[in-house]
């Protein structure tokens, strides 16, 4: 960086992806690099623009208005000059081939979709091809080479697979009977929890997702009740609709998943559904990262 500006490209990288994390770890585990080197990125550009492009407090980072022009500035000529080097590397490694991605949500197989129509346009000679992820086999046909990447939620801690990029961050809802007391209600809590049978799978998912997404307990020990439990997505709607129970889901379900007797009540606590790239522990293609590349841009 040099006075009233940037120089190295991954300056730049860094500071927009703290503009877009507004969070250091995260910024730091995204780009594979230390907390301390996005610090001492930022410190520095602050020192030589002279001003603050983020404020900071022990809890929370916000950009400035200055960082925020700062980040409007920038945003469009680092993604021209991300794609000018794509089609460069496309051009000198012959990126082409057949991609085979999964999804496990509407919401997933969308961005799926769009990446793959720019991934299309870049890169003439490439191929996408989508796959829903059934909940009762959630990393099966990653971890049998039947997909070369999958889309799904976060975390995993799962031999044999590893996690890319979070893509999106959704705000959970409770999903109950539409005659339910807490269907009628503006918000839920954890806590509320324990007044519904929660819908359960009967298998396949790891405890990370199980316990986030099912947990046994509310936060204050009260045991939430089990439900029935499911294979396939489309039964978890049957069911609740039926009276027969609960089920946690991101807030855009509303979107995606509304019918009669059923309601979407968004939480006031917990944490947000998370949802990222995943690719076997093996490793990757030329061809999968560059689609990684194109989600992270589209996110």
């Amino acid at each position: 960086m040099i006075q009233g500006g940037f120089v190295e490209l991954r300056d730049i990288e860094i500071f927009l992806a703290l503009a877009e994390e507004l969070h250091f770890g995260r910024t730091a585990e995204r780009l594979r690099v230390t907390p301390s080197r996005v610090s001492h990125v930022i410190k520095k550009a602050e020192r030589r623009i002279g001003g603050p492009l983020f404020e900071r407090t022990s809890r929370t980072v916000r950009l400035t208005p200055l960082g925020e022009r700062l980040r409007d500035d920038l945003l469009p000529a680092h993604t021209q000059i991300q794609r000018a080097v794509d089609r460069a590397v496309a051009g000198a490694r012959g990126i082409s081939g057949t991609l085979r991605v999964g999804y496990s949500t509407p919401w997933c197989a969308d961005l799926a979709l769009q990446a793959a129509k720019v991934l299309r346009t870049r890169y003439p000679g490439c191929v996408v091809r989508t796959q829903e992820i059934q909940f009762n086999e959630p990393f099966g046909p990653l971890l049998r080479g039947e997909l070369d990447l999958q889309i799904s939620e976060f975390p995993v801690r799962t031999h044999g697979v590893t996690e890319g990029p979070v893509l999106l961050r959704e705000r959970r809802a409770l999903m109950v009977p539409a005659d339910h007391p807490l269907a009628h209600q503006e918000s839920v809590s954890m806590e509320d929890l324990a007044e519904v049978p929660l819908i359960r799978s009967d298998g396949g998912l790891p405890a990370s997702l199980r316990d986030l997404h099912m947990p046994v307990r509310t936060p204050m020990g009260r045991p939430i009740p089990h439900g029935p439990s499911y294979t396939f997505w489309p039964e978890v709607l049957a069911l609740v609709a039926a009276g027969l129970g609960a089920s946690i889901v991101a807030a855009r379900a509303a979107s995606y998943h509304a019918r009669p007797g059923i309601a979407f009540v968004p939480f006031a606590d917990g944490p947000t559904v998370d949802y990222g790239v995943l690719w076997p522990a093996t490793g990757q293609a030329q061809l999968a990262m560059t689609f990684v590349d194109v989600l992270v841009d589209l996110r």
